[in-house]
């Protein structure tokens, strides 16, 4: 007897979207049909899109991984019926989605129905099948689908099937947990299922081979699992628990499946070790009786310059096809935070750079726009970088990101619209050329793998050569230059930390903040044993500075303004031939600026406290600064100001304006 003819690939995968398609007709029929359904029927309709949502999805993957060449005998129009296919999937997709959404507000009506008292005369066999899915929401126990081993300190190690109660829920996806053993630890929650002790031990006994495929195919896979599903998972939260601002954005439509929760943003407000004042503070050695990366040079009468590993000049030129969020949602900032980053963890300070748009072409990003007068800091695309990282991996993390308010509650946020590592070495140690790089952005966290920005734009095209050009085309992107050090910015960065990124056009006010630095703690001390409160308003509050980008720009303004009234010979920096008499007369003269203008902003009554993203503060704060400045060079200095009885200042402890470098440190290790 003859063996009975296998079926083509593309004909095999029709078949079985045949089928799915009768099921889910099959499902919305009995949803219709049934009215006002119960609880129980609710709950296993919903249960029934879940498992029909995975096997479509099994499906979509299937057919984007096929291509013609699989095919035993030729296919006439085989990309026409591979998007037919793919449409047919797309349709079913949405079809549950409704179908679950509806269900969900179902469940949640009934619920809140019940906790304001309004209990109809339901059965005391439905009160217990709902106390007994209470319990289980919010017990916090989850099924581990795959093994994760721990990848820095923080994390916890576990096995596939182990089961860990979750403490608690971040937005980025990394989820505090315990296990059996009382170990405590961050795991990212792409590796955990609901656990139903009842559906365990009947699953158990059952053997799903489908389940035992999930399962291999996470343990043996990317370091996290893809989360294709996040807006499935906000109709899954639902019934149990409240729904995440995120999840429940991507289901709305609001914002694509890619978006996130800002993974820097949020590393940034868990305290200072990511913000640039962090590394700016001079650094002690293993010994703790000297600095690090701070040196006097006798001979020079300067702090002596260091090279680093890393030290490069990097301009952001733009974003390209960056998608959109829905009308639901303002945006406040659209903006690029970037680090160095090892693939594990985050080497240096956190920084931003905030894009500008054009109505015509939202979805393009740029940077560095002409302005009138001095360019600000925050809009500045040309930044340094400085490591001295001896990591093998080491690179740089851009994450593109948006903050936002929703019109309907008014809840502000931070999303990652995308993000992008790049590699500064080779494989074989050797820097990566200076030249122009376009990025691909990935979707999800940086922890996460295979996440697409807008699935919608697949990176797999299939077709013909020109169809795959124009969707890589589409493509959200990010165009970055890494640029080579001359001679000048050479001797410039080599003044700076060891370890930092900032703007470009700061640059020289660091260096005058690091010699000014020297001088108090190296040339001028008594004793290097001393420990003693210096008193320096300058060391004390410049950091400030950095994360008060507009009062940096005053300082900047105020500077040139002084810079350009000073004699040829006296405005170089950096330049070796300079003459000791010439450096002491510029930091005497940056001394006046800084006392001038930053001391009476940083204490003024009048200036709103510095917020993030809120358009009418920051134009109240550079009214304020603007007025303050032309005060100044009206009246040649802030005397007049500062004694004016419409200058309103806050009153200070004379502590606020010394030093502790000692406790600097401690505050920085802590």
């Amino acid at each position: 007897m003859l063996a009975r003819r296998q079926r083509d690939p593309l004909q095999s995968l029709q078949r079985r979207n045949q089928e799915l398609k009768q099921q889910v007709d099959d499902l919305l029929s009995e949803s219709r049909l049934k009215g006002a359904l119960e609880a129980s029927k609710r709950r296993d309709i919903y249960q029934r899109c879940i498992q029909l949502k995975q096997a479509i999805d099994e499906n979509k993957n299937a057919l984007q991984k096929l291509s013609k060449a699989d095919e035993p005998a030729p296919v006439g129009s085989y990309d026409q019926k591979k998007e037919e296919e793919h449409n047919l999937l797309d349709k079913l997709t949405h079809q549950l989605q409704e179908l679950a959404v509806s269900i969900s507000r179902e469940n949640v009506t009934e619920t809140g129905a019940l906790t304001e008292g309004e209990d109809d005369d339901s059965s005391a066999e439905e009160d217990e099948e709902e106390e007994e899915e209470d319990e289980e929401a919010t017990s916090g126990e989850y099924i581990a689908v795959g093994d994760f081993t721990a990848q820095q300190v923080g994390d916890l190690t576990f096995k596939k099937g182990e089961i860990l109660l979750i403490i608690e829920k971040n937005p980025d996806g990394w989820w505090m947990a315990k296990n059996a053993k009382g170990n405590k630890g961050l795991i990212p929650r792409t590796y955990l299922e609901p656990y139903n002790k009842e559906e365990d031990q009947e699953s158990s006994e059952e053997g799903s081979e489908e389940d035992v495929e999930v399962g291999d195919e996470t343990a043996e896979g990317a370091e996290v699992k893809q989360r294709t599903d996040s807006h499935w998972s906000a109709v899954r939260k639902a019934i149990s628990e409240q729904i995440n601002t995120v999840d429940v954005l991507t289901t709305m439509g609001a914002i694509p499946a890619g978006f996130r929760p800002s993974t820097l943003f949020q590393l940034l407000e868990e305290g200072n070790q990511f913000r640039a004042s962090y590394f700016l503070q001079p650094a002690l050695t293993t010994s703790q009786l000297a600095f690090r990366d701070l040196m006097w040079d006798a001979k020079t009468g300067s702090i002596r310059s260091r090279p680093s590993r890393v030290s490069l000049i990097l301009t952001l030129w733009s974003c390209k096809m960056i998608p959109l969020p829905g009308a639901s949602i303002q945006v406040l900032s659209r903006h690029v935070r970037f680090c160095l980053f090892d693939g594990n963890k985050v080497l240096s300070n956190i920084h931003t750079v905030r894009a500008t748009w054009q109505p015509k072409t939202p979805k393009t990003w740029t940077f560095s726009p002409q302005v009138t007068g001095i360019l600000p800091c925050l809009l500045d695309g040309d930044c340094f970088i400085r490591s001295n990282s001896s990591s093998p991996d080491l690179g740089i993390l851009f994450e593109l990101g948006i903050s936002y308010i929703r019109n309907s509650t008014g809840e502000r946020g931070e999303l990652s619209c995308g993000w992008v590592f790049l590699k500064l070495f080779d494989a074989s140690g050797i820097p990566i050329p200076a030249k122009t790089y376009e990025l691909f952005l990935n979707g999800g966290t940086p922890y996460e793998k295979g996440v697409e920005v807008d699935p919608s734009v697949s990176r797999r095209a299939h077709g013909s050569v020109f169809h795959q050009m124009m969707t890589v085309r589409r493509q959200p992107q990010l165009l970055v230059k890494l640029r080579s050090l001359n001679r000048r910015s050479r001797n410039m960065l080599s003044l700076l930390p060891e370890t930092l990124i900032g703007s470009m056009c700061s640059v020289h006010l660091l260096i005058f903040y690091r010699q000014i630095l020297g001088d108090v703690l190296l040339k001028d001390r008594m004793s290097m044993h001393s420990a003693d409160l210096i008193s320096n308003p300058v060391l004390a509050t410049f950091p400030k500075l950095l994360e008060q980008p507009d009062i940096m720009d005053a300082l900047r303004s105020s500077w040139a303004e002084k810079e350009s009234t000073l004699k040829r010979s006296d405005k170089p920096l950096v330049v070796p031939v300079f003459s000791q008499r010439d450096k002491e007369l510029l930091k005497a003269v940056f001394l006046l600026v800084y006392h001038d203008c930053v001391l009476p902003l940083l204490h003024s009554a009048l200036l709103p406290p510095f917020r993030w993203a809120e358009e009418e503060t920051e134009a109240a704060r550079w009214k304020v600064i603007a007025d303050f400045l032309k005060q100044n060079r009206e009246n040649e200095g802030a005397l007049q100001a500062l004694l004016s009885p419409a200058g309103l200042h806050e009153p200070f402890d004379i502590s606020e304006q010394t030093y502790d470098f000692l406790g600097e440190i401690r505050k920085n290790a802590a």
